[in-house]
């Protein structure tokens, strides 16, 4: 009944919410972007001017498609759009073409797929049951919800500045998770099969869908005592589940199997030929990782225990954008990162068979994927970061114990993207709207959480004040030093490495958390 007072009464704010945001995206249009504006470009190109066959071969650019194939349908479907804005940017040897026309329709494009963002958010506020009654539209829960996740520092400047499309997909994320919340497991689970031949990143949180689905959908009894009915499995669940599975995948991949060339698609999407690292080191365990190996390097030679000749000058001034060996510490394979990132997802799935708490323990071990890939994960890209704080965004306005993790995390991966944005207009704009957020996202969970203990310790609160004196040095100070010339690369190291501290204080945090939960006799009937 909360929900649907919600939806009756709560339409115009969470209009005025979705308009707004809109409005600001609209207003970024001609801001700096990234070399993934040509990414998305040269899609546009080779999908409009090339037959399939060519797709996953094409390499006039160094962008080659590396995304699967319903992502270049989708490309496909947009260049039908583009030949009116521009014809010139469908034609694959314009290299780093950017008239006025195709900037406006690249980010026209985005602003228009999140519409479905919207309608996502929209749905996993009708899950939020609307317990904490509150006389102010400001502190009910689904209103905080809307914004901390309509209004995603991240999600902003990553596709409306940087430039990609990741809101559509987090929609069709955040939908599939509605679903499943509603108990409408199939179409979760199809919309789920669905983005994960849109971008193969979503492959970090399937092990939760797979394991939630399993044990919510194909058994379908517990015991009282909260355990498995083994009797209850159904048959007919697994064969709806698989078959849908294999349909999504046969439309995808179907036609480049016909095409003899399913390993050619294989080989684009995995490239592990790629470091360990992103030229930007993501702040994950391998950013301490590398930071370690540097210290350690610099300590040898110091103390005459390494020779210096032997240490290929790169690895010590090129920064991050080489590859680099380890010099001190084992080198690391990809085989090692996937045997450590299965280890530490391997927990939090144990807890979602074991302990299970409806929509809510799906959610955390959905985190727990997300953010276990996003720390030991082979070639991580900061951005992933985000696959992490939206779903927490959801568990934030339920519980205390999980506001305070999310401060934590939102507020330190957010400040991680900020080296992506490093042209000089930008930078008050990413200071205004990470200040934003970060101040509604505290004084709107700390509202709704008052009655309860501090969500931060005056350690964590220590921890994320020190970011500010951080970007000062990075943005200001620094560039002024003779350092600049010889160690261009410091200001990169020591935001990767100091957020790296917060990102693994949170994720170890919330494993505690839900490690040590016990669970209620309500939660086991249930």
């Amino acid at each position: 009944q909360g929900a649907r007072a919600m939806a009756a009464g709560g339409r115009g704010w969470f209009r005025a919410l979705a308009l707004g945001v809109s409005f600001l995206k609209c207003l970024l249009i001609p801001a700096y972007y990234s070399t993934d504006f040509e990414v998305h470009r040269n899609w546009l190109a080779i999908t409009h001017s090339l037959p399939l066959s060519q797709w996953y071969y094409e390499a006039t650019s160094e962008w080659t498609l590396d995304y699967p194939p319903f992502f270049a349908w989708f490309e496909y479907a947009l260049s039908h759009i583009a030949k009116y804005f521009d014809p010139q940017m469908l034609v694959v040897e314009n290299l780093n073409y950017a008239s006025h026309a195709t900037i406006f329709f690249q980010r026209l494009s985005v602003i228009f797929t999140d519409t479905l963002f919207i309608y996502a958010v929209h749905e996993c506020c009708r899950c939020i049951n609307g317990k904490r009654a509150a006389k102010d539209i400001l502190e009910k829960p689904t209103f905080i919800l809307a914004v901390l996740l309509l209004w995603n520092f991240g999600l902003l400047i990553v596709d409306h500045i940087h430039f990609q499309y990741n809101g559509f997909l987090f929609g069709l994320m955040l939908l599939s998770v509605a679903r499943l919340c509603q108990k409408r497991y199939l179409e979760g689970a199809l919309l789920f099969a669905v983005l994960l031949h849109f971008k193969h990143i979503y492959v970090y949180v399937a092990p939760a869908y797979g394991i939630y689905l399993l044990r919510s959908y194909c058994f379908t009894a517990n015991n009282a005592d909260g355990s498995l009915k083994w009797r209850s499995f159904s048959f007919l669940h697994v064969t709806l589940l698989g078959l849908i599975v294999c349909l999504v995948s046969a439309l995808s991949l179907g036609p480049f199997l016909v095409l003899g060339q399913l390993p050619q698609v294989i080989s684009r999407l995995f490239p592990f030929k790629r470091g360990l690292c992103h030229a930007y080191w993501a702040p994950n365990f391998w950013a301490l990782y590398n930071a370690m190996d540097k210290a350690l390097t610099i300590l040898g030679l110091k103390c005459n225990f390494l020779d210096g000749t032997k240490i290929p000058k790169a690895s010590m001034t090129g920064g991050l954008v080489q590859e680099f060996e380890h010099t001190v510490l084992p080198s690391v394979t990809p085989l090692t990162t996937l045997i450590c990132t299965f280890i530490a997802i391997l927990p939090s799935v144990f807890c979602l068979w074991f302990k299970p708490q409806g929509p809510r323990g799906f959610l955390q071990c959905l985190v727990l994927c997300a953010l276990s890939s996003f720390m030991f994960g082979w070639h991580v890209h900061e951005k992933a970061i985000l696959l992490a704080i939206l779903p927490l965004s959801l568990l934030s306005i339920q519980r205390a114990k999980d506001a305070g993790i999310y401060l934590i995390l939102a507020t330190t991966g957010h400040f991680s993207l900020f080296p992506l944005l490093f042209t000089p207009p930008e930078l008050p704009l990413k200071i205004l709207l990470m200040l934003l957020f970060t101040v509604y996202s505290f004084s709107s969970l700390k509202s709704l959480f008052r009655r309860e203990k501090p969500l931060l310790n005056w350690f964590e609160t220590i921890y994320l004040i020190q970011l500010v004196p951080l970007e000062i040095f990075c943005e200001i100070i620094f560039p002024l030093t003779p350092w600049k010339r010889h160690f261009p690369f410091v200001p990169l190291l020591l935001t990767s490495v100091y957020c790296a501290l917060g990102i693994t204080y949170a994720w170890l945090k919330l494993y505690v958390s839900v490690l040590t939960e016990r669970i209620s006799v309500r939660q086991k009937a249930e």
